[in-house]
């Protein structure tokens, strides 16, 4: 059996990979799709395989746009950081999904359910119909991070993340626990798919958390500085002075309204 991994994320490419060799050494991974501009070109140029793990979000769009472009008529299975009442709903859609961090045993339910789904022949998805589950449910923001901890992946929760730092090209959740771990994404990316009630951007460098500061000093001229907890290598951080209007309502709970 061949099958196609789509995911922009590495570490969550390779502990897919790395999972998919555990449970079947003989199934295997044709390429390792990072965006939907390179899986259409693939899909374009190469038979179809006979599976295809998708993560839902990727750098340049939502996978459903592949289908936009190219015609792929097989089974998938849908990975997701999301806690999505509409990604539950895609398994009444003949499909299933898995949630990251993906464990072992989840990647073989599913693709055991694959196997035993009519011999094999799937049925014909309604990609319009999976779309409008997506987005028709209420928003929904990423819940978790697949971080390296020496040889090994583990899963960091959202919640127990301060804020986010990015130096030398390279991003950095650092935890309540004063751990840091660094990310395969950008401070662009992470501001679009966390809760905006709970971090906000206030410059180049820095995403942060609601609960992580501290104290806000107010400078001349609506220079504002942020004390954040636990305390970042870097003295003195401010916010943009065109972000400061929008952090005010941030903090002030009125963002958005």
């Amino acid at each position: 059996m061949n099958a196609v991994i789509i995911e922009d994320e590495f570490l969550a490419a390779r502990r897919l990979e790395d999972l998919i060799r555990q449970y079947d050494p003989s199934l295997r991974i044709l390429t390792i799709l990072e965006s939907v501009a390179g899986s259409v070109e693939w899909f374009r140029n190469n038979p179809p395989p006979d599976l295809v793990f998708m993560d839902i979000h990727l750098e340049d769009g939502l996978s459903f746009q592949i289908f936009d472009q190219v015609s792929l008529d097989v089974p998938l299975i849908f990975t997701t950081a999301y806690d999505e009442y509409a990604i539950r709903a895609f398994k009444l859609k003949s499909i299933d999904y898995l949630q990251k961090p993906i464990t072992l045993e989840e990647l073989s339910r599913a693709v055991e359910k694959y196997r035993s789904w009519n011999g094999g022949r799937m049925t014909v998805l309604d990609i319009d119909e999976l779309q409008r589950l997506l987005n028709t449910g209420a928003a929904s923001y990423r819940e978790r991070f697949s971080v390296v901890v020496g040889e090994k992946i583990k899963s960091v929760q959202v919640r127990d993340i301060a804020y986010f730092f990015s130096t030398s090209s390279i991003t950095f959740a650092v935890m309540r626990s004063k751990h840091q771990y660094s990310l395969e994404m950008s401070l662009d990316r992470l501001a679009g798919e966390l809760d905006p009630n709970q971090f906000f951007r206030i410059n180049r460098q820095f995403l942060i958390g609601l609960d992580s500061i501290v104290n806000i000093h107010v400078f001349p001229k609506s220079r504002l500085k942020i004390e954040l907890a636990p305390p970042p290598v870097e003295d003195g951080i401010f916010v943009s002075l065109d972000r400061v209007v929008d952090f005010k309502r941030w903090v002030d709970g009125s963002a958005g309204k």
